[in-house]
């Protein structure tokens, strides 16, 4: 499989362990509970009775090799991510911190972007604004007025986008290069089950080689 398709099964493998996790984790299917109905006490013509309370879950009686299966997936993991590893060892570029990277340059990018799109504007706000007067009584009051409001770019625009184009072609350079590792590096790793099987059948095709 190439880094790809081995991140794919990677996401497969945690999605099958926190399944696993949540049968465990739930007291429902790790326990058994009866319940004792003392009816003869009240009602001598009724006998005691009891029964046993149903698991929702269709593992419950499968505890064990529940856990024994998260264990395995466990296993799977810690081989799945050393292949991809020493995969990622033999590329030319630091995959994971080119990603990071980009990661920021994208974000510096839409700020960029955002300043890029801003433009000076001019508005006359009715009653915007307020003053002081004194009437005729010598009083001091206040009044509204309009308000001019004029907004104007205080940046080199030059500057922020020439590097806004220069951080888009350097994002985009970056991920055509990631993009091209992840289908032609090769992993070396066998998947035990196919990435599309469901928990049934993943745990299943494990029951089946213990």
């Amino acid at each position: 499989m190439n880094l790809k398709e081995a991140f794919r099964y990677q996401n497969k493998i945690q999605s099958l362990m926190e399944t696993a996790m949540a049968i465990l984790s739930d007291d429902s299917n790790v326990t058994m509970t009866e319940n004792t109905y003392y009816r003869h006490k009240v009602n001598t013509d009724a006998d005691d009775e009891t029964v046993a309370e149903i698991p929702e879950s269709e593992y419950a009686d499968r505890i064990t090799e529940i856990s024994r299966f998260l264990i395995f997936l466990l296993s799977e993991k810690k081989s799945l991510y050393r292949a991809i590893r020493r995969a990622k060892n033999t590329l030319e570029i630091d995959m994971d911190s080119e990603i990071s990277m980009n990661s920021v340059r994208q974000s510096v990018a839409s700020v960029f972007q955002h300043m890029n799109d801003l433009r000076g504007s001019e508005q006359i706000i009715p009653n915007g604004g307020t003053g002081l007067r004194f009437n005729a009584e010598g009083n001091q009051t206040t009044y509204r007025c309009d308000v001019k409001r004029v907004v104007t770019i205080n940046y080199d625009r030059n500057f922020i986008k020439n590097m806004l184009s220069a951080l888009n072609r350097q994002s985009d350079e970056t991920s055509a290069k990631i993009d091209l590792c992840l289908v032609t590096t090769q992993v070396d790793y066998e998947p035990p089950f196919d990435v599309n099987s469901s928990f049934a059948e993943a745990f299943e095709f494990f029951s089946e080689r213990v």
